[in-house]
């Protein structure tokens, strides 16, 4: 069993935040992948469901970013679960908007959920890191993830979300690779070679065939020393 955690604050007033992306990538596994309705547990939202072969717990704690590690030390202690089988989702400054990357274990490089998640389960739990940027300057980095996503922003937020959800099989049974390359099938796509200018470019240039020469021997040797 794996217990993924989506970090965030609750109520409407922060759904949107650029700091709920956590909360955002559990809602669209939730929906995707037919999980049960959400219900109140361990000091959060939780549902379970299957993803691939493996049974999935969604948490996303309601205790406000900085309490998130009570919720996932409930839940963690309660199904007897290790560090190891629990992955974080997360928003990350240093990561560029759309960017994702996957962590085992580490420090929290200041993020106030990781901080408290580490005090109560310890480092060596999985992460998601989900790029939102970073706003250039220390002091409006709390007013940056506090507040909601650009509308500019919806379209790179959507593919990655979808990615995120096209690859969560994989990141439940610990194939991060796959994962990862599930998000960058959405985020990243390869460009198609069978367009038109690639093929008037591909296409190699022919010479005409030459014309058959049909002159008699005394004239070939007339023509030859003129």
């Amino acid at each position: 069993m794996k217990l993924f955690v989506g970090l965030g604050n609750p109520g409407t007033k922060y759904a949107g935040n650029r700091h709920n992306i956590g909360f955002m990538a559990l809602d669209r596994i939730a929906d995707d992948h037919g999980f049960a309705p959400w219900r109140g547990k361990f000091q959060g939202s939780l549902t379970e469901g299957r993803l691939g072969t493996e049974k999935v717990l969604l948490l996303k704690p309601e205790t406000f970013m900085n309490l998130s590690g009570q919720s996932v030390g409930e839940a963690m202690r309660f199904y007897k679960l290790t560090p190891e089988d629990v992955v974080v989702f997360h928003d990350e400054l240093d990561l560029a908007p759309g960017k994702l990357r996957v962590k085992q274990g580490g420090g929290h490089a200041g993020h106030n959920g990781l901080r408290s998640i580490h005090q109560h389960i310890g480092e060596a739990y999985g992460r998601v890191r989900i790029g939102i940027g970073h706003p250039g300057r220390k002091d409006l980095v709390s007013h940056y993830v506090l507040h909601d996503f650009h509308k500019a922003d919806q379209d790179w937020l959507e593919d990655l979300l979808r990615g995120i959800s096209d690859g969560a099989a994989q990141l439940a049974a610990g194939d991060t690779g796959k994962f990862m390359n599930a998000v960058s099938l959405r985020t990243a796509p390869p460009r198609s070679s069978k367009t038109p200018a690639a093929k008037s470019a591909e296409a190699p240039q022919t010479e005409p065939d030459p014309k058959p020469d049909d002159r008699s021997a005394l004239q070939k040797l007339v023509d030859k020393f003129r």
